[in-house]
């Protein structure tokens, strides 16, 4: 399973930590940035990327990372086809790919240890999406059929 992965500053330390951990469980991980740590940096740089990557490659999942996880969450959820959820813990992680199916997880590097990170985003990647529920896939349904103010 490939699994693209991004931080601004906040998270760079954990999403290095994430990248060995996942490729030791067997995960084809793709660092797209950054590559290195840079205080003054913005999350945008490296989200949009990543969720462009995901709507390519609707196989795959992402993992974005910044202090509080909030600012890359709400910017991979600008992009039709993306449901990026932001989890503090492995229950909650599974609980948006049974019912939710998110193909992104943002987590808050300041809010979590190395250790819970690990545990929520294996959780979040051993969980599948329960479609075999209807009221989980109608809701999915009705949420991609959305429009904008502007489209």
């Amino acid at each position: 399973m490939r699994v693209y992965i991004s931080s601004d500053h906040g998270g760079f330390s954990l999403k290095g930590l994430l990248l060995e951990y996942l490729s030791s469980l067997g995960y084809d991980m793709v660092d797209l940035g950054p590559k290195e740590l840079d205080p003054n940096d913005d999350y945008p740089k490296y989200v949009v990327p990543l969720a462009q990557k995901i709507i390519e490659d609707q196989s795959s999942f992402g993992v974005v990372i910044c202090r509080n996880g909030v600012g890359v969450s709400i910017t991979a959820n600008r992009f039709k086809g993306i449901r990026c959820a932001l989890s503090f813990n492995p229950k909650h992680a599974a609980s948006s790919r049974n019912d939710d199916n998110s193909n992104v997880l943002a987590l808050p590097a300041d809010y979590i240890s190395d250790k819970e990170a690990k545990e929520i985003v294996k959780t979040w990647l051993e969980t599948s999406f329960n479609n075999k529920e209807e009221r989980f896939v109608r809701r999915i349904d009705q949420v991609d059929n959305l429009r904008t103010q502007d489209e």
